[in-house]
C-alpha cells in the first residue's frame, strides 16, 4: 500500500521515523509532504495513493475523486467537517478519525481562559508592563460560579471534573443526554442554561444544526457579564452577533480558540478588535502530550485498517 501524510503530525521527527519503518517493514510505502491548500497539488502528491493521512487541512472532493487508488482516508482530528465525506462516500472510501487524544488538552485551555478573563489577566499585564496598577480591574474567583456546558461529550465532561475543583455549579445542555456519574452536574434545555450562566463553554460539534446556535436571539439570553468560550468549532457562533454585544456592553467576555476559517485570520477580522477577548490559533488541542497520543492513535487506527479491522469508524 502506498500511504501518503499530506501534512505534519507535529512530532518529533524520530518519533514519525519510528511509525514509517514499522510500515516499511511491513512492505508498505510511507510519503510526507508540506502541507498545502493547492487541490491541484494535493492531487499530484496523492494521486497513486491507497490511504491519505491528514490532520486538519481540508481535503475537497475534487482531491478525493481525482485519486483511483484511494482507499482510506485517516484524519488525525476529531472533527471531520473539513473533509468532504459525500465524495468519499460516493467513492466508496472508508474514514476514521482520532477522537479522544486531546480532551484533556481542550478541557485544560478552557479553563486558562475563564481563568484569565475573570482576573483580567491581559489588562493587568499591560498596566504592569507600562508601569500601571490594578485600578478598576479587580477581577473575579472562579469558585461558586456556575457554568454552562453546552455538549456533553468526552470534553464536555472532563471540563466538568476540573470545575468541580473550584466548587462550580455545572449545568450541561446535550441534544443526546446520557447517564453520567457526575451527580453534581444539572441538565438543563439551552435557553435555561444560557439564562443561569456566569460562564458559558461550548463542546459541540458542528452540524447543519449547531450551525450558528449560538446566534443574537441566545446571546441576548446571557447574563451581561456572562464568558462565552469557545474551543469547539468556529461556526458554532456567529461571530458578527458576538462582536456586536461585546463592544455594546451586553456581555462581559469571550475566550476564541476557533473561527470560521482555519488562522491566520484577516487583520480587520471582527473578533481581533473587540474589548474583553482573548483570541488564540486553534491550539486548544496541541500540547506536546496530545500530539504523541494523536499519532499514536491515528497509526493505530491506519494498522487495523490495513489488517481489515477499521476503527474510529466514520464512514
Amino acid at each position: 500500500m502506498k500511504i501518503v501524510l499530506l501534512e505534519s503530525l507535529a512530532i518529533p521527527k524520530e518519533v514519525l521515523k519510528g511509525f514509517a519503518d514499522k510500515l516499511s517493514e511491513k512492505g508498505h510505502q510511507f510519503v510526507v509532504y508540506e502541507k498545502s491548500t493547492d487541490d491541484n497539488i494535493l492531487i499530484e502528491h496523492a494521486k497513486d495513493a491507497d490511504v491519505i493521512m491528514i490532520a486538519n487541512m481540508p481535503l475537497s472532493g475534487n482531491v478525493i475523486r481525482s485519486c483511483s487508488n484511494l482507499k482510506f482516508i485517516n484524519v488525525a482530528f476529531t472533527g471531520v467537517d473539513h473533509v468532504d465525506l459525500e465524495a468519499a462516500k460516493e467513492c466508496g472510501v472508508k474514514v476514521s478519525n482520532a477522537s479522544g487524544y486531546s480532551t484533556q488538552s481542550v478541557a485544560e485551555l478552557v479553563i486558562c481562559m475563564m481563568l484569565s478573563l475573570l482576573r483580567n489577566m491581559n489588562q493587568v499585564e499591560e498596566r504592569c508592563r507600562n508601569a500601571g496598577t490594578k485600578e478598576g480591574l479587580v477581577g473575579r474567583q472562579l469558585e461558586g460560579k456556575t457554568v454552562g456546558i453546552v455538549g456533553f461529550g468526552a470534553i464536555g465532561k472532563k471540563v466538568a471534573k476540573l470545575l468541580n475543583a473550584f466548587d462550580c455549579k455545572v449545568i450541561a445542555y446535550s441534544r443526546s443526554r446520557k447517564p453520567t456519574e457526575q451527580g453534581w452536574v444539572d441538565f438543563a434545555n439551552l435557553d435555561e442554561l444560557l439564562e443561569k450562566s456566569d460562564l458559558i463553554t461550548l463542546h459541540c460539534p458542528l452540524t447543519a444544526e449547531t450551525r450558528h446556535m449560538i446566534n443574537a436571539e441566545k446571546i441576548a439570553k446571557m447574563k451581561s457579564n456572562a464568558i462565552l468560550i469557545n474551543c469547539a468549532r468556529g461556526p458554532v457562533v456567529d461571530y458578527e452577533a458576538l462582536a456586536n454585544a461585546l463592544i455594546d456592553g451586553r456581555i462581559g467576555g469571550a475566550g476564541l480558540d476557533v473561527f470560521e476559517t482555519e488562522p491566520p485570520l484577516v487583520s480587520d477580522h471582527v473578533m481581533l478588535h473587540t474589548p474583553n477577548t482573548i483570541v488564540t490559533p486553534h491550539i486548544a488541542f496541541a500540547s506536546e502530550e496530545s500530539m504523541i497520543m494523536r499519532a499514536e492513535i491515528v497509526f493505530s487506527s491506519l494498522d487495523h485498517w490495513l489488517e481489515g479491522k477499521q476503527v474510529n469508524i466514520i464512514l
